[in-house]
């Protein structure tokens, strides 16, 4: 078996029937649900918030992993923590006090990640290794799905492979993921693959299934 985890990011999902594509990917074999959150201000697009993601909250058992796309993430992390979220993403981009945050997400009872955009760089983050739980590395500049993986994000998978060394430290990867692309980002040292399009492509549990299975393995 492969160490390697989906999760689904459910962006690319039909809207008007969320709750049945939740329970579709669960049933498909996603390990975990991701939660693209955007605010139209850091990135070009809005998407949901806490409401909507505590209505799906009791659709699945699958940890959901939120991804605040956000300017504000320190004023929203208590509303994320109540809707039923296991794990929340900041950027750092948009964080001035990352350590500080890191450790109210973690005193709020989550795991605790950081994101980085393709063009930002990894320094800082070897300050903050006992402190991160996931590094999120953008393959795509956020804001939209369906987006083309951009493979110059293969040399920082791997600077962050390094940097993790043995750590339990998550290295997740989100943008522009298919069956073609998954295997370069397993080899570079990515565990946990985002993917929007590559796992909704189809309609239902089986269709899922096969998707998922395409991004699990190394080929």
């Amino acid at each position: 078996m492969s160490d390697v985890l989906i999760a689904p990011s459910i962006l690319s999902s039909n809207f008007s029937c969320l709750a049945e594509e939740i329970k579709a990917i669960d049933k498909a074999g996603a390990d975990w649900i991701h939660l693209d959150v955007m605010d139209g201000h850091f990135v070009p697009n809005l998407t949901f918030g806490p409401p909507i993601i505590k209505s799906l909250r009791n659709h699945s058992k699958k940890p959901f992993d939120a991804h605040l796309m956000v300017t504000n993430p320190d004023d929203l992390l208590e509303e994320y923590v109540n809707a039923g979220v296991e794990m929340i993403t900041v950027h750092k981009e948009v964080t001035p006090h990352l350590d500080r945050t890191l450790n109210r997400i973690h005193e709020l009872g989550c795991k605790a990640g950081v994101s980085i955009n393709p063009a930002t760089s990894i320094s800082g983050l070897e300050f903050l290794l006992d402190k991160l739980d996931l590094i999120l590395i953008m393959t795509v500049n956020p804001g939209f799905g369906g987006q083309v993986f951009i493979e110059s994000s293969l040399k920082k998978i791997r600077l962050v492979r390094e940097l993790v060394n043995n750590k339990p430290i998550k290295i997740q990867v989100d943008g522009g993921i298919d069956r073609l692309v998954a295997p370069k980002v397993i080899e570079a040292g990515a565990n946990v693959i985002v993917a929007g399009s590559a796992v909704f492509n189809g309609d239902g549990v089986e269709s899922y299934s096969k998707n998922i299975k395409a991004l699990r393995y190394k080929t």
